[in-house]
């Protein structure tokens, strides 16, 4: 978690979507209500980015490359065919499963027909096919143009999910309302209160110290973010709390964070800093990236990208 919000926070990075960005209602119906994180990917915005192909290639986790990998082994061009990516993870009984969902040109009908031919069967889940893959990983289509991946378990929960077995994110307001604040982004996420409160301890570091974060932490409601990279790179998150002595808590916190961090930084890394603006409305905190291509590429090239990335 800490470094997934460093890249976004410090450096402005990893969030992902354009397509439209929002979800297929299909998509959407295999989403669990105990989600913990939605990131949307859109895969053309990337590719028409020299920045977010870039960033794509620095910090694209395993499981994305060995999606694509999988993809590629069954037929199917994730950099021609895929338009947009989304990973889901939640809230288990056993801990937290993740699962991801792929828009695009699938034609499955000569997919089956390649497995067919290829001899690969599939397994049927409550009248639901469910393929292997190389990678451990198993595929299902939801439609047409909706594919969803994962493991096992967490692929057989989002179709219970879908035949109402499990309950779904359409009764979770909290995560709704944020998801229809930033669908309209060419990259964008949300995180539940939980996963918003250990995010902001990690990114704090020694910072979180500087107040009792144990009880300003319980007030942090969950997390939205986008990112969009038409104009050089933007990026904003909005973390939502109960009130606004909160919000400009956690403003100052930040605040303090980002001088810390600037004291041992390079020229570059203090320019991306001074890039950034962190402040609070009402019950929201809000911090704002914007740089030019040219700055971001320095900034991937860091030591500070180093070290926030792994």
């Amino acid at each position: 978690m800490k470094r997934q919000f460093w890249i976004f926070l410090l450096v402005v990075a990893i969030a992902l979507p354009a397509f439209p960005a929002s979800l297929g209602s299909n998509a959407r119906t295999v989403i669990p209500n105990a989600v913990q994180q939605i990131i949307s990917v859109d895969y053309r915005a990337l590719k028409n980015s020299e920045s977010g192909m870039s960033l794509k290639a620095r910090v694209m986790p395993p499981n994305l490359k060995e999606f694509e990998s999988a993809l590629k082994g069954m037929g199917i061009d994730a950099d021609k065919d895929v338009e947009q990516l989304a990973f889901v993870s939640y809230r288990a009984k056993n801990g937290t499963r993740a699962f991801g969902l792929a828009q695009g040109d699938f034609q499955p009908k000569k997919f089956y027909a390649r497995m067919k031919v290829k001899k690969i069967k599939p397994a049927n889940y409550k009248n639901n096919w469910v393929y292997p893959t190389a990678s451990g990983m198993v595929m299902s289509f939801l439609d047409d143009s909706t594919m969803l991946f994962g493991e096992p378990n967490a692929v057989h929960d989002a179709l219970d999910t879908r035949n109402g077995e499990m309950e779904s994110v359409s009764s979770n307001s909290t995560i709704t309302d944020n998801m229809q604040a930033v669908e309209g982004g060419a990259i964008w996420s949300v995180l539940d209160d939980i996963g918003t409160q250990n995010m902001m301890r990690s990114a704090l570091g020694d910072a979180s110290k500087l107040a009792d974060y144990d009880s300003v932490k319980k007030r942090l409601l969950g997390s939205r973010y986008t990112m969009d990279f038409s104009r050089g790179v933007n990026f904003d998150l909005d973390v939502i709390t109960s009130d606004t002595m909160t919000a400009a808590t956690m403003s100052s916190l930040i605040k303090a964070g980002m001088l810390f961090k600037k004291t041992n930084a390079s020229q570059i890394e203090k320019s991306v800093i001074d890039a950034m603006t962190v402040d609070s409305d009402s019950g929201k905190l809000q911090v704002h990236f914007k740089a030019d291509d040219r700055k971001f590429q320095s900034f991937l090239q860091s030591d500070m990208f180093a070290t926030v990335s792994h």
